[in-house]
């Protein structure tokens, strides 16, 4: 028997350690608003719990690693999901060595890639997102996640992703170029074009 343990608490939902079917897994949990109408809070966090399921799902379809999801209650806006008894990406990265930090972030590369092909915009890409688990990296939490086709998005999605790493693991700044070598091998749209809406981002948020 697991007995239940809250991993994280945020603004929108929990993440619990749980049991489901004698299998120990993982629920996130969406919060009820009590300062919502009773009828769109529950429409809300249906909607939204829904739309993360399907964004795994696709995930998964693109070949990106996801944890498996092993039961949605949109009433109450719970996944349950494998757990995965692996590390957080945020927690091995400035311990790695310099090749297995290369190789790794052209594996995030190549994931994000595959996510972009099929127009999946993850929302939040930093290394506390992805676990290394069985030799894979699975990519996790989708709440801010969408279908979009636009180069923004996908430029915006990349840069999150590049500002987590300047500020969470500093002394590899560089590691990014290799997360891009990864995302141009597999992109299959105009790796020019995402390239120059990166720039446009960063020289937006330069002259803020």
């Amino acid at each position: 028997m697991v007995e239940e343990k809250i991993i994280y608490q945020g603004a929108e939902a929990k993440i619990v350690l749980s049991e489901y079917l004698a299998r120990k897994v993982i629920q996130k949990r969406r919060l009820h608003k009590r300062y919502r109408i009773k009828e769109i809070d529950e429409k809300l966090i249906s909607t939204r719990t829904k739309e993360e399921a399907k964004l795994m799902a696709a995930a998964r379809r693109q070949g990106v690693a996801v944890p498996i999801i092993y039961d949605v209650d949109l009433k109450q806006g719970i996944i349950t999901m494998e757990y995965l008894d692996g590390s957080r990406i945020k927690d091995i990265f400035n311990s790695l060595k310099d090749e297995e930090r290369k190789k790794l972030c052209y594996k995030i590369g190549e994931s994000i890639a595959k996510l972009h092909n099929g127009d999946i915009i993850h929302g939040d890409i930093t290394t506390s997102n992805m676990i290394l688990y069985e030799d894979k990296i699975h990519f996790i939490d989708f709440g801010l996640g969408e279908i979009n086709s636009e180069v923004e998005a996908k430029g915006v999605d990349l840069h999150l992703l590049m500002e987590a790493i300047a500020s969470t693991h500093a002394r590899y700044i560089d590691s990014f170029n290799y997360v891009m070598l990864g995302y141009q091998d597999f992109y299959k749209g105009d790796i020019n074009e995402i390239e120059r809406k990166i720039d446009d981002i960063i020289r937006r948020g330069r002259y803020r």
